[in-house]
């Protein structure tokens, strides 16, 4: 029986999923508790689609509360995504800055901005959110390959009351597979005969590799597995795991066409294997939890993330 084919269980388990960030790590890392809950569900297939259905429910509605007043700050594929989804959510967008406008900045209707959110280069972010604080305009960010300046943000958080959005990736569905993957990586550490090792694929168009996706999950790995001292980006043609250093997580990045990303961690021993595994189908759903993490930013001061913006939802 689905979720969906009865009303009365399928509400005592989105009830539970929207208990609070405990209940949800609770069922993420075992889903058998729903059985003391709604025992009459049982048997029913549940499983991470059906915790980021109800997840998608709880965001769909408007947490700005009215509309807010956009500034894009990077108008490439991402931005243009962005700007639509933003419009569906009934917002304005007031300024849309490029390579091309950046005297932008300067602007009127920049500054009547309720939120900036930028989408650029490793080159250019730092500069692009000096910017946007000086103007008294809270920013949502999501460009990787910057981060080894991420404590200068911070400070400016902190000690000018700046106020800043950061993920590596907005995706609901790939903040719940960082959960499996905290959850798998203390898992395996109890099993020395399994070696670990990480893929992702992006578009030809990324220009850090490894990914910030990719950084994340393997700083969350490392943190899990005492075997694992430190990642290592592979060489091109390398085998998936190296035998002669095994202390460090192999990560390969492969570059291709127009893919919006894939990333698969895999465990392997010399019995069997175990995978785990993200696709994105398109941006829009990073573009959608860029838009959610405007409106939850908004009113808000300080150093922000998409851990904040998830208890929120389901607090």
């Amino acid at each position: 029986m689905g979720i969906g084919k009865n009303r009365t269980n399928g509400n005592a388990v989105k009830k539970l999923l929207t208990s609070g960030a405990a209940a949800l790590r609770q069922i993420i890392e075992n889903p058998d508790k729903l059985r003391c809950v709604c025992p009459a569900t049982y048997p029913f297939h549940f499983d991470k689609y059906h915790i980021y259905s109800y997840l998608c429910d709880a965001l769909n509605e408007n947490i700005y509360g009215t509309s807010m007043k956009i500034a894009l700050v990077g108008y490439g594929k991402m931005g243009r995504i962005i700007e639509q989804t933003a419009r569906e959510r009934g917002h304005v967008i007031v300024s849309a800055i490029d390579i091309n406008n950046m005297e932008e900045f300067d602007s009127d209707s920049f500054r009547s901005a309720d939120v900036a959110i930028e989408f650029t280069t490793p080159a250019t972010a730092v500069d692009n959110y000096r910017k946007c604080f000086a103007a008294g305009i809270p920013v949502v960010s999501g460009t990787t390959g910057w981060t080894e300046r991420l404590g200068e943000i911070k400070k400016l958080c902190g000690e000018e009351g700046q106020t800043f959005f950061y993920a590596s990736n907005f995706s609901i569905g790939v903040n719940i597979f960082f959960a499996l993957n905290r959850y798998l990586a203390k898992l395996m550490n109890r099993f020395p005969s399994y070696d670990v090792n990480l893929t992702e694929i992006h578009h030809i168009h990324k220009l850090d590799a490894p990914s910030g996706t990719g950084i994340t999950l393997a700083g969350d790995i490392l943190s899990g597995m005492d075997r694992k001292k430190q990642w290592r980006l592979a060489c091109m043609g390398e085998p998936p795991f190296d035998a002669a250093n095994p202390e460090e997580l192999v990560i390969h990045a492969i570059r291709e066409g127009e893919a919006p990303g894939t990333h698969e961690i895999r465990y392997e021993s010399e019995v069997d294997g175990i995978t785990i595994r993200h696709e994105a189908k398109s941006r829009a759903g990073f573009a959608l939890g860029a838009v959610l993490a405007a409106e939850f930013t908004v009113g808000k001061k300080g150093f922000l993330t998409m851990e904040d913006l998830m208890k929120s939802v389901i607090s």
